[in-house]
This record gives structure tokens, C-alpha cells and sequence, in this order.
């Protein structure tokens, strides 16, 4: 299996209100290491800052987008919203960068979002 596939699978799981179900972020395996690490953006499993520069937030845009969101599923706003609030309170503003940065795909009707990568 790739490694891109173990993290949607393994691990410890969290059901968030609506029933949707995403990773303990806390719990996953990371694959970077060093100071340079998508987990040196996390502490106790939250999102402390969203980088600025656009290759680091690239990084996290990835690592958000394969551990929250599995590929084929269309997820309403507010299932994005639960998903991405479990990491930081700006929900809406990840969602914009994960749009944005063609990691997630709105509908024309702005109703329903899938990971596009």
C-alpha cells in the first residue's frame, strides 16, 4: 500500500458532530523530521501557524489534504468546515488555501468540495 494511502487508514480515528470521521491528527505519523517538519507546525495536535511562505504552507496544504480528506468523496461545507476546525479555529481560511491551491475542488454551486489531488 503507499504511503500516501496508509495515513487515510491507520491510526487512530475521531468522529467529529455530523458523523464525519477524519484521523487523530495528534496520533498521525508524519513523514518529514527536523525543524523543517509539518509537525514542528503542530503542538498537541492543533495547527499553531499557518506559514506564509507559500512552499511551507504548500507542505501543510498536503498533509492536511491527505489526512482529512479521502480521495473520491465529495464533502459538504460543513464537513470541511468540522474537519479543518479540528486542527485550527480558521476553518474558513485553510478551506480558501486548500481551494486556491488546487489541493480541494469546489462545485460550481459552491455545495459540495473533493480532494482534486
Amino acid at each position: 500500500m503507499p504511503a500516501e494511502n496508509r495515513v487515510l487508514t491507520a491510526g487512530p480515528r475521531v468522529t467529529l458532530p455530523g458523523g464525519v470521521v477524519v484521523p487523530d491528527l495528534e496520533e498521525c505519523a508524519v513523514p518529514e523530521s527536523g525543524s523543517h517538519a509539518v509537525s514542528a507546525l503542530f503542538s498537541q495536535g492543533r495547527l499553531t501557524v499557518v506559514p506564509r511562505r507559500a512552499a511551507r504552507r504548500e507542505q501543510l496544504l498536503r498533509h492536511l489534504t491527505e489526512t482529512l480528506f479521502r480521495p473520491g468523496r465529495d464533502y459538504h461545507e460543513r464537513e470541511v468546515n468540522e474537519a479543518l476546525r479540528t486542527v485550527h479555529d480558521d476553518c474558513a481560511a485553510l478551506r480558501r488555501y486548500l481551494v486556491e491551491g488546487g489541493w480541494l475542488e469546489r462545485s460550481a454551486d459552491g455545495s459540495a468540495y473533493r480532494r482534486k489531488r
